[in-house]
């Protein structure tokens, strides 16, 4: 069978990027709004800080106001509670990410929450998850956000589609399986987590597959309906001597099986991973907008 089409997530990054930077030049042109995102990083994670920046240099090349808050790993609750609820009465900012994980005495659940939802462009806090359940308008989580855009820039009409989704955290997988659902996408949707006894039993009967497991090889080609668009949003490290770094990162899905069955699949890395930041800038563009437009 001929190897699938290969999902650029790069690319469409781009375009939303330029639509995104395009918005926000008119905003700042008619409403003299310029959106201002402010990132919160407790301690110093290696991953978060690389994430961090990334959305630092994100916001820069969209016109955008980026403020960056570093804070000691020994900041108590309380201070970033205050810290938080300090950005929820500051006009400039439009949007507010605490990038997690944070550290163990901090309870992840009372931060967020904090969080104003008209500013909580990560889509994280109750209010606008369920919002987001009920069809009203929210902001989207992010990373779903961005794999609903990716599925349709496969060519994809999900439309009557049968999606299944691996995996059931409150980041990715229940969100992204209600996001299926939903009247606009209008999906029927499986979920499939580790109760499910037979994963392939569901997913060989799926145009979409969403795999969001944190484990590779979690999908593999025979476990795949002919033509199906595979959606990865695993990122595993894998020991390769053959990389400077003596890893290389690889997905849930078994690439090189799936490739040959799928009719479209993102790659890892350069799939879903910059259509998460993407989607953060586009919900911080439409916060701007609402504020700007009263």
């Amino acid at each position: 069978m001929n190897s699938s089409k290969i999902i650029d997530g790069k690319q469409l990054a781009a375009n939303l990027r330029k639509e995104i930077a395009d918005g926000v030049s008119r905003l700042k042109a008619d409403k003299g709004v310029t959106p201002g995102l402010a990132v919160i990083l407790v301690g110093e994670n290696p991953a978060s800080v690389s994430y961090v920046t990334a959305k630092e240099k994100a916001c820069a090349e969209s016109g955008m106001l980026s403020r960056e808050i570093r804070l000691p790993a020994e900041i108590s609750e309380a201070e970033l509670v205050a810290i938080v609820k300090k950005l929820n009465d500051d006009t400039v900012i439009h949007g507010i990410l605490v990038q997690l994980p944070l550290p163990k005495h901090i309870s992840e659940k009372a931060v967020i929450n904090a969080i104003a939802p008209e500013k909580d462009v990560d889509g994280f806090t109750p209010v606008n998850v369920g919002r987001m359940m009920i069809g009203e308008e929210c902001f989207l989580p992010c990373t779903p956000h961005g794999i609903i855009k990716l599925i349709e820039f496969s060519g994809m009409d999900i439309r009557g589609k049968h999606a299944v989704v691996i995996g059931r955290s409150n980041i990715v997988g229940k969100p992204v399986a209600a996001l299926l659902a939903r009247r606009e996408t209008n999906a029927t949707v499986t979920l499939c987590h580790t109760g499910t006894p037979d994963v392939s039993h569901f997913t060989k009967d799926a145009d979409i597959v969403v795999v969001a497991a944190g484990h590779p090889n979690t999908l593999t080609g025979d476990m795949l309906k002919p033509g199906a668009v595979v959606i990865d949003v695993g990122v595993n490290r894998i020991p390769d001597a053959t990389r400077p770094k003596g890893f290389r990162l690889v997905g849930d899905a078994d690439f090189e099986s799936c490739e040959k069955v799928a009719g479209a699949i993102t790659p890892v890395p350069g799939g879903v991973g910059p259509m998460t930041i993407t989607m953060l800038l586009w919900n911080t563009l439409e916060s701007a907008r609402r504020v700007a437009n009263g």
